[in-house]
């Protein structure tokens, strides 16, 4: 019986035996997380200037959204500085089991927790959330019916007006054959994540698009043991599209950002000093086991900034009534 792609990917991902509820992500995809430990040393690093902008309150607040493993949560709470680590209260959110063995720093829970003073940490949560897609044929858009069980499609219904308000305002549909993700849940998601806000900041990382450069097919794409497969919303696979951030930004200021960046990953952590830059020639012969791993940390970091791979993906940065409290 075909559904609409939202619904067949709510019931694959996140319905009874679910993709996520019963797999971790690390075994399927490569995330900048599993990639290196070098990612959580630039998050624990703009944690800290979160914390300096708020004026290091007496608790500070590090949720980690879609963790899946809890290993960013993780190696965050291992790598801060005493200072700080006496007063973070990490928390993974995930809606699979807790990880046998996470860090007892690190709590877990279904949903992000109300009332963070601090940062939050999106990283490839947005692009599982799911969505409809719809496609544009000679009597306009109508939504994609899909059948869980074979991937096949048909067209469906028409779009109802909110969902074709969106598309209007963020993807709107030309030529019959152009298909379109409507981004409508991930923009409440994300709004969701910046009411729960009190202080600090918030960031999306993900698989994105802007406006005038959203792809004419849609992106709706699968993965499993590591490789890409047929987005059949069967469960036995990942299914995952990117993100219209833009449309993100505008639903997280309407929620109350008073500050919104949108840049890439490769800007973003250059910002945040991992540059790539190999070592000095002269460390090899100074210091051969020095250089060696230095030289291994440099291609971490490159791998992490290449704007062909992972340094591409996209970063929402929002914050909200950052600075001192006042009485």
């Amino acid at each position: 019986m075909e559904v609409t792609w939202r619904e067949a990917v709510e019931r694959a991902l996140y319905g009874a035996e679910g993709f996520y509820l019963r797999e971790r992500p690390g075994r399927h995809f490569r995330t900048s997380v599993h990639a290196s430990p070098v990612f959580a040393e630039a998050v624990l690093r703009l944690l800290e200037r979160v914390d300096a902008a708020l004026g290091h309150p007496g608790a500070v607040g590090f949720v980690d959204v879609g963790s899946g493993d809890g290993l960013l949560a993780a190696r965050v709470v291992a790598a801060a500085p005493p200072g700080l680590a006496a007063r973070l209260r990490a928390v993974a959110v995930d809606l699979s089991p807790r990880p046998t063995g996470l860090d007892a720093r690190v709590a877990w829970e279904p949903e992000v927790p109300y009332g963070i003073t601090g940062l939050v940490v999106a990283n490839e949560w947005l692009d599982n959330v799911p969505l409809d897609v719809a496609e544009m044929t000679p009597a306009g858009p109508r939504l994609v019916l899909v059948d869980p069980a074979t991937g096949a499609e048909r067209p469906g219904p028409v779009p109802d007006p909110e969902d074709r308000a969106w598309l209007d305002r963020w993807w709107p549909l030309g030529r019959a054959g152009e298909r379109a993700e409507i981004g409508r849940p991930r923009d409440e998601a994300w709004a969701s994540v910046i009411a729960r806000l009190a202080r600090g900041t918030a960031v999306a990382v993900d698989y994105a698009h802007l406006a005038g450069r959203r792809p004419t097919l849609g992106t709706l794409a699968g993965y499993r043991d590591g490789s890409a497969v047929p987005a059949v919303p069967d469960g036995s696979c990942d299914v995952t599209a990117h993100v219209a951030l833009d449309a993100c930004a505008a639903a997280g200021e309407r929620a109350g950002a008073r500050a919104t960046t949108l840049t890439t990953q490769r800007e973003a952590l250059r910002d945040l000093g991992v540059t790539g830059a190999r070592p000095p020639l002269a460390l090899a012969s100074a210091d051969p086991a020095g250089y060696v791993r230095a030289l291994g940390r440099a291609s971490q970091e490159a791998e992490l900034i290449d704007p062909a791979g992972l340094g591409g993906f996209g970063w929402l940065i929002q914050s909200r009534q950052q600075g001192r409290e006042t009485s």
